[in-house]
């Protein structure tokens, strides 16, 4: 069974499938959804939260709705299925647009990510970002300035002077 799910963006249509598709769901749920997205945008982004260990025969024809792939700029799966994982993981370079598999526990960030605009980072990928990086961010996502160089105190400038002997002539 496909829900949709409200709330999100236009340009994101957001299903929830949980037990059997059919393709009469599909045709009569799916694609009309799609369809109204892509009356706000030129590309369309697909939330998937999969529910169900074996979603049925219209499985196959999710395809109906991913068949004008080139239009879907970024499709989030949701799912605790490790064969469904494995599989979307295994053929994401067939799909043009950013493909991202998120566990149950991550959907909050997976609605993040789906909605957030192109170019920009979510709190959580610029947090992974600086672990990976060993670097810190500032609120406006750019990186801190680096300190002023620490001024060297004048009587130890005097000092090394007079030691190369660029004393004044007072001493």
């Amino acid at each position: 069974m496909i829900e949709l799910i409200d709330g999100l963006p236009r340009n994101v249509v957001g299903i929830a499938v949980k037990g059997r598709v059919t393709q009469a769901e599909c045709r009569d749920i799916l694609m009309p959804a799609i369809a109204r997205a892509l009356r706000w945008r030129e590309k369309v982004r697909l939330y998937y939260e999969l529910g169900s260990r074996f979603p049925g025969s219209g499985w196959d024809d999710l395809d109906l709705g991913l068949e004008q792939a080139s239009r879907c700029e970024r499709i989030a799966i949701v799912t605790d299925i490790a064969w469904v994982r494995l599989t979307v993981k295994a053929i994401r370079f067939l799909i043009p647009g950013d493909i991202r598999v998120f566990s149950k526990i991550e959907a909050e960030d997976a609605r993040a990510w789906i909605t957030a605009r192109l170019g920009v980072r979510s709190d959580a990928e610029q947090a992974a970002a600086a672990m990976v990086t060993g670097t810190r961010r500032t609120r406006q996502g750019r990186s801190p300035r680096p300190h002023a160089p620490v001024p060297i105190p004048a009587s130890r400038v005097a000092a090394e002077q007079h030691d190369r002997g660029y004393a004044s002539q007072e001493e």
